[in-house]
């Protein structure tokens, strides 16, 4: 799969379980901020195969993605 390709596939289950978020009430929820959620735990080991990545995004729970937010606002990173 190209890179170009993988960018995109990555974007839209991203935005995918943005969509999901919104449905159960969190409606300002993007697929970039669902990126930086998951791939948070990939800047220590870099990226992970497919399989783990796709399963990460599928996975991710609405209570891990508030707490990242929660700990990305008292740091002050801006998405």
């Amino acid at each position: 799969m190209a890179d170009e390709e993988l960018n995109r596939v990555i974007e839209e289950l991203c935005i995918s379980k943005a969509e999901e978020f919104h449905l159960i009430g969190y409606e300002h929820v993007t697929g970039q901020e669902v990126w930086e959620c998951v791939s948070e735990k990939y800047k220590k080991t870099g990226h992970p195969e497919l399989h783990e990545l796709v399963n990460d995004i599928l996975s991710l729970k609405v209570m891990k993605f508030m707490n990242f937010m929660t700990i990305s606002a008292y740091k002050g990173t801006q998405f």
